[in-house]
């Protein structure tokens, strides 16, 4: 019931004879035929979408909306809501023309056509809005007395096609008559018109299959009401469209004057038209005549046998439709506010009384509504609504398909008569049917709607409908998950792919984001957090830490994954994440970890744990990666995790602290980016300053190579070297051949080292043998004299290579540098920390890199 008063609206009884003048009865019904398969399609689509899960207030809107996501869904309701507030207007527009029709008949008309239009349109659309604002209870009961009225002035104009009357005759209407019939068949465009331009306007009429959707909160059972009632709507209204037109053409000439003294007396021998044969000649009318299809839109009242049923008939059917349009306007519109899509419009969102009516809404669809009654042009508004209709049409039509494209489980209408080729045929004809209808205003829609979609898709609001865009997204990724795997690695297409033990992933910032600079669209970056503690508490932990943290990432805009473990230890939970994280060939096989500045005061099995953690990530073929700020690198302590502002002012240390855990955030300007490449690891420590230097923050910054190499051979090195980088081609600003890097380091710096390792020291020579084995056995990480001696050079060297760092580097923006390693067991973890304590000691940002061995730059 609702589709069909819908559908039998005002073109049904004021356009529908003046197309038939235009198009023919052939092209007519070609017309109605191209309507009902756009529609017939999206009634499929959109039964569909109503029968897959619970439809809930806000019609077409949410059918969009909860099936492509809000991009879609924000872009079309849009639009939607403003094609429902100019139809108000359309269908006020086609009540006014038929008053102003019947004041003219009687002489009465206040100024003149156009301005009375305008009148009466503004005060039909004032009452109109009063009504719908009063409620809507009865409206539902009235729907029933206006299809009556309906299908009774339906039945007038047949039975009035059957009672030709002489009075008439004048008019143009001599009943059935072949002649009329044959003249009548062909096309006979005037004014500019054309088939296209004819179709635009009669495609309104076709608008109303979603009335039922529309109203899918009051329905029953949608389930089945939908698809029955659209389909059949549709089956009802096409056949009563085209009977009508086929008959009004059989009956009715182009052209009449209305004057009775037309009618012919003696034998004409030019007059060739159906008219003349039959006995009238209307040849006066190429100067235009009142009368006829092209010239009356009241043909149907005129024809009927009682014409006042006829204006009642248009009555119902033109305020019936506006008032459903003027209802479902603010109903969509208030559906969009209330999702909170575009935050701009939040205030539409508020309803009033106990049916939650959106007052708001309805004001604004009124001023728009009144807006275009201005026009008072039926010609020139109904292409517009067509337009919008299509878009949201052709969406509809394009979510079936999306959706089923996606395979999403969820997708499992229980309407099954759609197929999702046909929707995606129903998009493709909703949109050239658009161009067909008017090719700047689809362009306008188009533009329109992309704009708005690419608006939410920036704003990303906090929605999740579970649409079949995130299907869409989960299959493409697993698909080409699963074909990347079948693909073999090759050195040309090596990544860093890092694994970065950041624990909370706000607790250090600069870790994060100096390595987002070189993983950002190139590798995979996971952020590692080990929870240790009691399992049960750490797992409820886990759980909620997952999505918050995966959020906090989104939010700062950082293409990285959230990974927390719950383990006994750091080595434990540092050995799972390399062994399990990642997925196929999106693993990494790099391990990022902040330099553990609190060694010397913490405990030394949390040292060994941590230096244990580079010989697990060697042993599963990973590249190391140490980062260390002179300022440090956790600021967990200072945000509480959670709240932004320090309650008291901070004190030195931490204010540099804060303000050194945001500088990689910003431009990084004209400065240097020294790499002090000491041993070949394969290219990790090269590879990774050329892909800094490749982002927009550091595009400005040059790379300086420094080598060691013999004083006698310093041009010949720095020449190999040169030509080995542009093989490589990375780009260099300069490289330094080091000659004294071997020397012996300054005294005071010896003796500071010596200080440093002095409490972490067995001096076994000064102790009894079993004691020294004893406490050798108990606290395995001492330095022995004996091991002193034994690494004495390489000692050297690391404080050495500190005073060379400080003399040539001091100003770089980062200083990346070859790791020294040592052999497992080898070297105690306190005589390691204190290498990598004395080689990266008071210097600008540093990484210390070692790659597996593994070559990942190729001259190829």
């Amino acid at each position: 019931v609702r589709c069909m008063l819908n559908i039998w609206g005002v073109m049904l009884f004021i356009r529908l004879s003046w197309i038939v003048g235009q198009a023919g009865i052939g092209l007519s019904v070609v017309v109605i035929g191209m309507a009902t398969v756009v529609t017939t399609i999206t009634g499929l689509s959109t039964s569909a979408i109503a029968t897959n899960g619970f439809v809930r207030g806000g019609g077409e809107y949410y059918l969009i909306s909860r099936s492509l996501g809000p991009e879609f869904g924000g872009a079309i309701g849009l639009i939607f809501a403003f094609a429902n507030a100019v139809a108000v207007a359309m269908y006020v527009v086609g009540f006014a023309e038929t008053v102003v029709e019947l004041l003219k008949e009687n002489g009465t008309l206040m100024v003149d056509e156009m301005n009375d239009i305008r009148i009466i349109g503004a005060i039909t659309v004032v009452i109109l809005l009063g009504i719908s604002v009063a409620g809507m209870e009865w409206e539902a009961k009235a729907q029933i007395v206006l299809l009556v009225i309906l299908i009774l002035a339906i039945g007038d104009f047949v039975i009035g096609t059957f009672i030709p009357l002489d009075s008439k005759k004048p008019k143009g209407f001599f009943g059935y008559k072949a002649e009329i019939f044959m003249e009548n068949f062909g096309p006979d465009f005037r004014h500019d018109e054309t088939f296209f331009s004819v179709f635009a306007i009669f495609f309104p009429a076709a608008t109303g299959i979603l009335a039922g959707a529309n109203i899918s909160g009051d329905l029953a059972d949608p389930q089945s009401a939908i698809p029955k009632g659209t389909l059949l709507a549709i089956l009802i209204t096409t056949l009563v469209y085209a009977g009508i037109a086929v008959s009004v053409g059989s009956c009715v000439v182009r052209d009449a004057t209305g004057n009775i003294n037309n009618t012919i007396v003696t034998e004409l021998t030019n007059c060739t038209t159906a008219a003349c044969k039959l006995n009238y000649d209307f040849s006066s009318c190429q100067t235009g005549c009142q009368y006829g299809l092209m010239n009356n839109f009241q043909v149907m009242s005129m024809v009927s046998g009682f014409a006042p049923l006829i204006s009642a008939g248009i009555f119902s059917a033109t305020l019936s439709s506006a008032l459903a349009s003027l209802v479902s306007a603010p109903k969509i519109f208030q559906a969009l506010c209330k999702d909170n899509i575009y935050p701009g419009f939040q205030m539409f969102a508020k309803g009033y009384g106990k049916n939650n009516e959106p007052l708001r809404g309805y004001l604004l669809t009124f001023l728009i509504a009144l807006g275009f009654i201005l026009i008072a042009e039926l010609n020139v508004i109904a292409p517009i609504i067509s337009n919008f209709f299509l878009a949201s049409y052709a969406l509809i039509n394009f979510s079936v398909f999306h959706a089923s494209l996606a395979k999403s489980p969820g997708w499992r209408p229980a309407f099954k008569y759609y197929n999702m080729w046909i929707s995606l045929v129903g998009a493709i004809l909703c949109c050239i049917v658009m161009f067909v209808i008017n090719w700047w205003a689809a362009l306008l829609t188009y533009v329109i709607v992309l704009g708005l979609y690419i608006y939410v898709t920036y704003k990303k609001p906090d929605v999740n409908w579970g649409s079949s865009t995130q299907a869409l997204t989960y299959l493409n990724a697993l698909q080409h998950s699963i074909r990347l795997s079948g693909v073999e690695d090759h050195v040309k297409n090596f990544r860093p792919q890092c694994l970065i033990m950041t624990g909370a992933p706000n607790a250090r910032p600069a870790l994060l984001h100096l390595v987002h600079a070189f993983t950002k669209n190139v590798g995979l970056m996971i952020c590692g957090h080990v929870h240790m503690g009691p399992r049960r508490k750490a797992m409820k932990e886990l759980s909620t830490d997952l999505a918050k943290y995966q959020r906090w990432l989104i939010k700062n805009k950082m293409k990285a994954f959230y990974a927390p473990v719950h383990a006994e230890d750091l080595r434990d939970g540092g050995q799972y994440l390399m062994q399990a994280a990642g997925l196929g060939r999106m693993r990494p096989n790099t391990l990022v970890v902040g330099f553990k500045k609190n060694w010397r005061q913490s405990d030394m099995r949390d040292v060994e744990t941590y230096i244990n953690l580079f010989h697990d990530a060697f042993d599963v073929q990973y590249g190391v990666v140490v980062i260390r700020l002179k300022e440090g690198l956790d600021i967990s302590h200072l945000q509480g995790q959670d709240s932004k502002s320090p309650s008291s002012p901070l004190n030195l240390a931490d204010q540099r602290l804060l303000d050194a855990s945001t500088q990689f955030q910003k431009k990084q300007g004209k400065s240097n980016i020294d790499v002090w490449w000491l041993f070949d690891d394969g290219g990790l420590t090269l590879l990774i300053p050329y892909l800094l230097t490749t982002k927009k923050k550091w595009k400005d910054c040059k790379i300086r190579v420094f080598i060691g190499g013999k004083i006698n051979r310093i041009d010949h090195d720095r020449r190999a070297m040169a030509t080995l980088l542009s093989k490589f081609r990375i780009d260099f600003s300069d490289i330094m051949v080091l000659g004294d890097i071997n020397t012996k380091p300054k005294k005071e710096n010896i003796a500071a080292f010596e200080e440093m390792i002095e409490p972490f020291r067995l001096h076994e020579d000064d102790k009894e043998q079993d004691v020294a084995d004893k406490m050798k056995e108990d606290e395995p990480w001492r330095i022995t004299d004996n091991e002193l001696e034994l690494y004495k050079t390489k000692t050297y060297r690391q404080i050495r290579l500190n005073e060379l760092l400080k003399e040539h580097s001091s100003t770089a923006n980062i200083i990346v540098m070859s790791l020294p390693v040592a052999r497992k067991g080898a070297v105690s973890s306190a005589l390691y920390m204190a290498w990598l304590e004395a080689l990266s000691k008071d210097l600008p940002p540093i990484l210390l890199v070692r790659g597996n061995h593994q070559s990942v730059l190729t001259f190829y």
